[in-house]
């Protein structure tokens, strides 16, 4: 197992964590309704694909 010989940087430890982040989920309209919904989902308001 690798032991670490030297501290890293506050900012070399952000520059490895800037990928670390959430995506916001892609909404799409419902056709029924209009509301906003996951794709490929089941649309809360009213049921419809």
């Amino acid at each position: 197992m690798a032991v670490q010989q030297r501290r890293n940087s506050k900012t070399r430890k952000a520059k490895r964590r800037t990928h670390y982040k959430l995506n916001a989920p892609t909404l799409v309209k419902c056709p029924s309704c209009g509301e906003y919904k996951l794709a490929h989902r089941v649309c809360a308001n009213c049921g419809h694909k």
